[in-house]
C-alpha cells in the first residue's frame, strides 16, 4: 500500500470501514448481510430510469444529465445535484471556481448505486452541498472504463477494497486525494456518513488545500510507479510449464471440494479460471494433476448450473452467489457472464460428452436471444437485480425471481398419476428444487427480511433420486418438471420486469459473438451461428467508423427500437478491439466466411496503432488522446469477471499469426508476454488467461486446414469433426482451392495442399510441416485427440 490510508484517516478522520464497502467485483458488496437492502425512487424518473411512481409525485427540474444517452446517467437526471458528465466543461469550472471535483462512478444495474442515489443523491441538503462546494461529475463505468480503472486503482490502493458505487474527490487537475465506495447518508456506529465526509472535505479544502494537493501528487506518483508494466531488461517471457504449474497449485489450494468454486462467499463464476483448468487438463491429461484440473472445472460448472445462481425458470446466470453453495444469488444478469459461460459449458460438453452441459449452454443463449437482444442483432448490457414485487410497489432485490410455496401450489395443482403416494405437480417440483413453506433463504442472506417465505429454485436431488422417491419413471419426472417450469415462466411474465440496461457495448457484443459462434460450432447448430453473424453485422453497421477504422464503444436503443449514438461518439477502448477481434476469429472458424477474418485483421492493425506501447510492450487500456488529463495510463493486469484485454490480445496475435504467417504478430505477442512477466511470476492466478496464452505461444498452434467446398457435405463433416474436439490452441482454415482468395494470399503453402480423390481433405500442420491427407472424420478425430 501507499501509506495513503493513514493519511486519509488523519486528514478526514474517516474510520477505515467508511471506504471499501463494496467488494472488488462488479457492483457487489463484501458485506453480504447488507446485500438485500431495498431501493426506491421518490421522484419521477426519465425513460429507462430506476422505477416509476404515480403522476401525483411533484415534478422536479432535470439536471444536465437529461441530455445523456447512458441509462445510468439518466437515472440521476432528476437528482437535486448539479451533475456534470465527464468532460472539459466540468474541469474548466473546477479550475475557474477553485473547487474540488466529486467524481461518482457506477452503472445502471448496480444495487448499491441505487442505494446511494436514494439515500444521498436525492437528499436536498446533500444535493445543495454537492452543488455549492464541489463540481459533481457522474460517470457510467461501462461507458468510460478508462476513468473507472484509473480511480479504482487509487481507491484499492488507499482503502480496504473497491467496488461500485465508487466515489472519489479530485483536484481540478484530476488527481485523486480521497476515495471510497458506498457511503451511508448519516454517521453510524462504524461508518462515517456521506454528509459528514462532504463537510470535512469542504473544510480541509479551505484550510489545508496545499497539504491536500501535495499528498495527492505523492500518491499519484507512487501509483504511477506501482502500476507500470513493461519489458524492462527482460528479453523473453517466463517458462510456460512453470507458470502453468504454479497457477494450477494456487487454484487447487483455494478449491471448494464440496460445492466447487475457488473462494469463500461471495462466489463468482470466473470463466477464465475454468478455461485455464480445461487447457491445463489437455496438456497434463495423463497425470493426476490433469485429472484433478478437469474434475475441478466440471464439478464447479455442474454445481453452478444446479444452484440458484442459474435461473432455472428463465435460464441465464445471475452475477454471483452470496453464499458458498451457489444458492442465493445477487440477482442481476450481465451480458459478459452469459457470453463467457456459454463457451465454458460448450467446452465442458466437448470434453465430457455429457449433454447436461450442452443443455445449459443452449439455455443461456436462449435467454440472451429472448431478453438481451436488439432486433438488429446487437446485445444489451444487463438486467437489474431489483424490481417491484407488484406494480406501484418499491423495488426489491430478486422480486422477479423468487417464489412462495402457495404460488407454486396454485400454479401446479394437477395430480401426478402413478406416484407411490398422493402427489401434485407442484409438490414434485418443490421437492426437486428445495422449496419450503418457510422459504429456503437463510436470514443471514436476508437481513432486511425482504425475502421471508420466499424460495430460490436450486436442484436438490438428481432426477433419478426424485423419481425413486415417488416411484416414478425418470423420463416422466423430467417431463413433469419441464412442464412445471414452463408454467412458472408464463406466470412470471405478469410480474413487473427488472430494469433493462439497453446500452450496447462493443466489447461485450464481441464476447457474445464468441458465445454464439463457439457454441453453435460445437453443437453443429447453424441457428446459433446466425445469431453470431447478426451480432457481427450489427457491430460493423452501428459501431464501426469506416473512414478511420475505429470502433465506437457504445450505442443505445432509441425510440421505436432505433440505434442511437452519443454526440460526440464514445470511441472504443482496448477491450472493445480485443473482444471484437476474438469474436470475429471465432465467427470465421464457425462459418468459414473469410470476410470476418479480413475485418479482424483490420481491427488488429487499428488496435496496434492506437494502444501499443512501443517502449514497454503490451497494450494500454485507452488511447493517449482519449485519456488526456487522466493522471495514469494503465495496462490492465488482471483476468477477473472479464478477461484482461491484454490476455485476449495475446491469444488474438497468436491466432492471427496462424491465419496469416505474418511474423510481426508473433513478435508482438512475445513482447506482450514479456512485459507481463513479473506480474505472471508473482501472482499467476491473477492472470490465468494470459498463462494460457503463454502456453499456446510456447507450444505453437496447430493449423487445421480443410480443403473443400464450404457448402459440401463432406467438407461440413470434417469441419464438424474439428469442432467436436476440444483443441484450444488451433486455427481452423478452409482452403477452397481459389488461389486469389484472402487466405491463399496470406498463406502461400495452402496452394500445395490438394483434395484426395476429389473429396474434402484435412491436413494438420505444425511448425510448417503437415500431416498426410485425411478424408475420414473418424481418422481426423484420432489424429486431433490421440
Amino acid at each position: 500500500m501507499l501509506g495513503a490510508r493513514a493519511w486519509l484517516g488523519s486528514v478526514l478522520l474517516l474510520p477505515r470501514a467508511s471506504v471499501g464497502l463494496a467488494a472488488s467485483r462488479r457492483g457487489s458488496s463484501s458485506r453480504d448481510k447488507d446485500r438485500s437492502a431495498t431501493v426506491s425512487s421518490s421522484v419521477p424518473m426519465p425513460a429507462g430510469g430506476k422505477g416509476s411512481h404515480p403522476s401525483s409525485t411533484p415534478q422536479r427540474v432535470p439536471n444536465r444529465l437529461i441530455h445523456e444517452k447512458s441509462p445510468y446517467l439518466l437515472q440521476h437526471a432528476y437528482n437535486p445535484v448539479d451533475w456534470y458528465p465527464w468532460g472539459q466543461e466540468a474541469f474548466d469550472k473546477a479550475k475557474k471556481e477553485n473547487k474540488p471535483i466529486f467524481l461518482s462512478v457506477g452503472y445502471s444495474t448496480c444495487h448499491w448505486c441505487h442505494m446511494m442515489e436514494e439515500e444521498s443523491f436525492q437528499n436536498e441538503e446533500i444535493g445543495r452541498l454537492l452543488s455549492e462546494d464541489f463540481v459533481s461529475v457522474k460517470v457510467d463505468r461501462e461507458e468510460r472504463p478508462d476513468v473507472d480503472k484509473v480511480y479504482m486503482t487509487f481507491v484499492q490502493a488507499t482503502s480496504s477494497g473497491g467496488g461500485w458505487p465508487m466515489n472519489v474527490w479530485l483536484t481540478p487537475n484530476l488527481q485523486p486525494f480521497v476515495g471510497g465506495t458506498y457511503f451511508p447518508p448519516e454517521d453510524g456506529l462504524t461508518r462515517v456518513g456521506f454528509r459528514t465526509v462532504l463537510l470535512r472535505i469542504r473544510e480541509q479544502w479551505k484550510q489545508n488545500k496545499n497539504s491536500l494537493l501535495e499528498n495527492s501528487q505523492r500518491v499519484t506518483t507512487a501509483l504511477l510507479a506501482r502500476s507500470e508494466i513493461s519489458m524492462g531488461d527482460r528479453q523473453l517471457p517466463p517458462s510456460a510449464a512453470t507458470m502453468n504449474n504454479r497457477c494450477f497449485q494456487q487454484l487447487d489450494e483455494g478449491y471448494d471440494e464440496e460445492y466447487g468454486g475457488f473462494a469463500e462467499a461471495p462466489k463468482f463464476p470466473t470463466p477464465v479460471i475454468l478455461s485455464f483448468l480445461f487447457s491445463y487438463w489437455l496438456s497434463h491429461r495423463l497425470t493426476q494433476d490433469g485429472s484433478r484440473a478437469q474434475q475441478m472445472a466440471l464439478h464447479t460448472l455442474k454445481m453452478m448450473a444446479n444452484g440458484g445462481i442459474r435461473d432455472h425458470v428463465g435460464q441465464g446466470f445471475h452475477r454471483y452467489s452470496t453464499d458458498c453453495q451457489w444458492h442465493v444469488p445477487h440477482f442481476e444478469k450481465m451480458l459478459y457472464d452469459q457470453a463467457q459461460l456459454a463457451v465454458a459449458y460448450s467446452q465442458a460438453f466437448q470434453i465430457s460428452g455429457d449433454e447436461f452441459y450442452s443443455d445449459v449452454a443452449k439455455g443461456i443463449l436462449q435467454y440472451v436471444a429472448r431478453s438481451l437482444s436488439h432486433r438488429s442483432g446487437g446485445f444489451y448490457s444487463a438486467e437489474d437485480a431489483d424490481s417491484p414485487p407488484e406494480r406501484g410497489m418499491r423495488p426489491k432485490e430478486g422480486a422477479y425471481y423468487v417464489w412462495t410455496v402457495k404460488e407454486v401450489q396454485q400454479l401446479l395443482p394437477e395430480p401426478v398419476l402413478g406416484a407411490s403416494e398422493p402427489l401434485t405437480s407442484g409438490q414434485l417440483l418443490m421437492k426437486h428444487y428445495g422449496l419450503t413453506e418457510a422459504g429456503n433463504i437463510s436470514p443471514s442472506q436476508d437481513p432486511k427480511g425482504e425475502l421471508q417465505g420466499q424460495n430460490v429454485l436450486t436442484v436438490r436431488y438428481s432426477l433419478e433420486l426424485t423419481a425413486a422417491r415417488f416411484g416414478l419413471d425418470v423420463e416422466a419426472v423430467r417431463t413433469l418438471l419441464n412442464t412445471g417450469l414452463e408454467k412458472l415462466f408464463q406466470a412470471r411474465k405478469h410480474r413487473p420486469k427488472p430494469h433493462l440496461d439497453s446500452k450496447m457495448l462493443a466489447a461485450w457484443n464481441g464476447l457474445m459473438v464468441s458465445g454464439y459462434a463457439v457454441t453453435g460450432a460445437v453443437l453443429g447448430q447453424d441457428r446459433l451461428i446466425n445469431y453470431a453473424t447478426n451480432g457481427a453485422k450489427f457491430l460493423k453497421r452501428h459501431m464501426f467508423d469506416v473512414a478511420s477504422g475505429r470502433l465506437m464503444r457504445t450505442c443505445y436503443t432509441g425510440s421505436g427500437g432505433t440505434v442511437e449514438h452519443s454526440n460526440p461518439p464514445c470511441w472504443g477502448f482496448l477491450e472493445d478491439y480485443a473482444f471484437v477481434v476474438r469474436g470475429l476469429l471465432d465467427l470465421y472458424e464457425a462459418s468459414q466466411e473469410s470476410a470476418w477474418l479480413e475485418w479482424a485483421l483490420r481491427l488488429q492493425d487499428t488496435q496496434d496503432r492506437l494502444f501499443w506501447d512501443s517502449q514497454g510492450g503490451g497494450y494500454f487500456c485507452s488511447e493517449a488522446e482519449l485519456g488526456a488529463g487522466l493522471p495514469l495510463r494503465l495496462k490492465d493486469d488482471q483476468d477477473g469477471a472479464e478477461p484482461s484485454a491484454n490476455s485476449v490480445s495475446a491469444h488474438n496475435l497468436l491466432r492471427l499469426h496462424g491465419f496469416t504467417g505474418h511474423k510481426d504478430w508473433m513478435e508482438k505477442c512475445v513482447c506482450l508476454l514479456t512485459a507481463f512477466s513479473e506480474r505472471m511470476r508473482r501472482v499467476p492466478v491473477a492472470l490465468p488467461e494470459m498463462v494460457r496464452a503463454l502456453s499456446a505461444q510456447q507450444q505453437t498452434l496447430k493449423q487445421i486446414v480443410i480443403c473443400g467446398d464450404r457448402q459440401a457435405k463432406d467438407t461440413k463433416a470434417l469441419v464438424q469433426c474439428v469442432h467436436s474436439v476440444y483443441i484450444p490452441n488451433k486455427v481452423l482454415i478452409l482452403a477452397d482451392g481459389d488461389p486469389s482468395s484472402f487466405l491463399s494470399r496470406q498463406l502461400p503453402f495452402l496452394s500445395t495442399l490438394r483434395r484426395l480423390e476429389d473429396q474434402a481433405t484435412a491436413y494438420v500442420c505444425e511448425n510448417q510441416a503437415c500431416s498426410m491427407p485425411i478424408t475420414d472424420p473418424c481418422e481426423l478425430r484420432k489424429l486431433l485427440h490421440p
